[in-house]
């Protein structure tokens, strides 16, 4: 395809409730999607950049700059383009992944809608639904985490992971453990809280017969996960450490992890997710997806990557209700303990224009005439 245009959008969804994890609180998801116009029809993609750059080095505002003054005028000259060229094309470009993503995500969007093939089926899907988990973020009191818990189990949940700091772990940990039993899939989060000094007071995890524990340290510190692994029965999992297929084949030989969490835009697109997913699969890695708080968009295109055969735990991938009351697609529902992937061309969902318009803060287009 020839590319005639790209379109951002910045767009702001307010939170059902405010969302505290160890690297801050949300109450309202600043997004920013990228739609491609061609000559045969248009392709969404989502940028899961944060406000701020906390989880990792991009946020919005430079992936904006970056996909309109670099990226996008890239790919805008470039002939005959598929998905699979976008990663090379912009090669030259050190870093920016996730506004990489987000533009091979709608240039796949578009390929395969002209080709009528779903995201799931490009990508090697085996399953028709997914069985998501949900994150819960640390709370001003147990009683409200215990209130919290009671109703996303309710909902229809079956694992939850809940987000830890130093001062918000061994407790609260243990009261959702003793309160709901231990048939409940548990895991927890800690967005690189802790350092190797922890190691011992980590330990004491173990006695809650946890899933896993993801991202203690630091993310560029996989000796000190390594060392970690070691002296807990735990098992570790990486998530902002992984950012590439080669990453995560690193981490798995020096022994940094035993779980990997998957998350599109962190490695630079969903091709790249899928190497994940192989290199994983290869290792007998068990892999789950992860959440970035994404709009309808990035839930779609997550929901495709959760269907490959390697995701045998359960993601993040809840459905829209958990985060928002108005999103810019229809929302995805949760049933009987699933949510069904789309199986429509490309994305699989369509955009609510009025609803994206209303939402929108800021949106520019770039086209092949301005370069």
């Amino acid at each position: 395809m020839n590319l005639r245009a790209i379109e951002l959008r910045r767009v702001c969804l307010p939170l059902v409730s405010a969302f505290r994890t160890p690297l801050g609180t949300e109450s309202v998801r600043e997004a920013l999607l990228v739609r491609v116009e061609s000559d045969d029809g248009e392709g969404w993609g989502e940028c899961v950049a944060g406000s701020d750059p906390l989880y990792c080095s991009e946020y919005v505002e430079a992936a904006w700059l970056t996909l309109r003054r670099y990226l996008g005028p890239k790919l805008l000259g470039a002939p005959d383009l598929t998905a699979t060229a976008v990663q090379p094309l912009l090669r030259e470009f050190k870093g920016h992944r996730m506004a990489k993503a987000a533009l091979e995500m709608a240039v796949l969007d578009a390929q395969l809608r002209v080709a009528g093939v779903s995201f799931s089926t490009f990508l090697g899907g085996v399953t028709g639904a997914v069985t998501p988990g949900v994150a819960v973020g640390i709370m001003s009191s147990v009683e409200e985490l215990l209130d919290s818990v009671s109703e996303y189990l309710d909902a229809g949940y079956r694992r939850v992971k809940l987000k830890i700091q130093p001062g918000w772990d061994l407790v609260p940990v243990e009261e959702v453990r003793d309160h709901f039993g231990d048939d409940l899939m548990l895991q927890v989060d800690a967005n690189s809280a802790y350092g190797r000094a922890d190691v011992v007071h980590l330990a004491q995890l173990d006695q809650f017969s946890l899933l896993l524990i993801e991202q203690p340290l630091d993310e560029e510190d996989l000796i000190g996960h390594a060392q970690l692994a070691r002296s807990i029965a735990t098992p570790v999992c990486l998530d902002e450490s992984i950012v590439s297929a080669q990453s995560a084949a690193t981490a798995i030989s020096l022994g940094a992890c035993s779980v990997v969490n998957i998350k599109a835009g962190r490695v630079g697109g969903y091709l790249e997710a899928r190497e994940v997913h192989d290199v994983c699969a290869s290792r007998n890695v068990p892999v789950w997806c992860g959440g970035m708080l994404e709009t309808g968009l990035g839930r779609a295109a997550n929901l495709a990557l959760a269907s490959l055969p390697g995701f045998t735990l359960p993601g993040d991938v809840s459905a829209t209700a958990r985060y928002f009351r108005e999103d810019i697609t229809p929302p995805f529902l949760l049933r009987n303990g699933t949510i069904a992937v789309p199986t429509g061309p490309g994305l699989g969902v369509e955009v609510l224009r009025p609803v994206l318009d209303a939402l929108t803060a800021q949106s520019e287009t770039i086209t092949r005439a301005d370069h």
